[in-house]
């Protein structure tokens, strides 16, 4: 399953005509958007003992894979 149609902890994003960080990868430059996704997985990595525990490390995960995505040009579901 690609990154795009997996959510962790409800359906608040897919429910949307478009996910948020679809309309960051078309506004943002390669190298902002990677920064954004990146930035995301530390933010994830960093709280999951404070906040939701496992849950923030499959989120920190997800990031992750839509960083190896975008990576490899991979746009399956867009």
């Amino acid at each position: 399953m690609s990154s795009k149609h997996l959510q962790i902890g409800g359906s608040h994003y897919k429910n949307k005509d478009i996910q948020p960080w679809d309309l960051m990868e078309d506004w943002f430059t390669h190298d902002e958007f990677m920064a954004y996704l990146r930035g995301n997985v530390i933010k994830y990595i960093a709280r999951y003992k404070e906040k939701n525990g496992e849950q923030d490390l499959h989120k920190a995960r997800h990031y992750l894979d839509k960083m190896i995505d975008t990576m490899r040009g991979d746009t399956n579901g867009r």
